[in-house]
C-alpha cells in the first residue's frame, strides 16, 4: 500500500550557513560597528546579543532574510522573550524539529474529518498516511498544504 510520512525538519547545513551569513553582515554594517552584537548556535538554540533591545529586532530582521534566501521557513524559530540589563540584550530563538505529540493529534484529525480514504499514525515526530491510491494520498498533501498550518510540513519517504 502506498504511504508517505508527513515531517517538520530543518536542514541544520543550511541553518549554519544562514547563520554565519547573518553574523558577517552584522559585523559589516555600520550602525552595528564596535558593538558586540552576534549570533550563538548550539543546542537548537540561536542566541542573539546586542547592546540595546533595538539592535536585536534589527538583528532578527537580518536572520529571517537570511532563512528566506536560503530556503528556510521562519517559523522554524520559537522566539523568546529578550532580556534586556543595563548594558546588554539578548534573547534566545529556539529551533523547532520534529512534530510534537498534540500537533500530531490535530494533524490526525484534520485527515479524518477530510473523509478521505487514509489511515494516519504517529510515529514518534512523524506522521505516516496511508492509503490504498497514490490520488488519494496526493489529496492529503493537498489538503495539508492549503489548511496553513503555524508549523512547516515536509512530505517524504514516499512509497508506492
Amino acid at each position: 500500500m502506498p504511504s508517505f510520512d508527513v515531517v517538520s525538519k530543518v536542514d541544520m547545513h543550511e541553518l549554519t550557513n544562514a547563520i554565519d551569513q547573518a553574523n558577517r553582515e552584522i559585523q559589516t554594517r555600520f550602525d552595528f560597528k564596535g558593538s558586540n552584537a552576534k549570533f550563538d548556535w548550539g543546542d537548537n538554540k540561536i542566541t542573539m546579543s546586542a547592546p540595546s533591545d533595538f539592535q536585536l529586532k534589527q538583528m532578527l530582521d537580518v536572520l529571517q532574510n537570511k532563512f528566506a534566501k536560503r530556503g528556510l521557513d521562519v517559523r522554524n524559530l520559537d522566539k523568546q522573550k529578550p532580556e534586556v540589563s543595563l548594558h546588554m540584550a539578548k534573547q534566545v530563538l529556539e529551533v523547532k524539529q520534529g512534530i510534537d505529540a498534540e500537533y500530531a493529534k490535530r494533524i490526525t484529525k484534520l485527515i479524518k474529518d477530510s473523509k478521505l480514504k487514509v489511515q494516519t499514525s504517529i510515529q514518534g515526530e512523524q506522521v505516516r498516511v496511508t492509503g490504498k491510491k497514490r490520488d488519494d494520498l496526493q489529496d492529503v498533501i493537498a489538503l495539508l498544504k492549503e489548511s496553513n498550518l503555524e508549523l512547516p510540513l515536509q512530505y517524504e519517504n514516499f512509497r508506492d
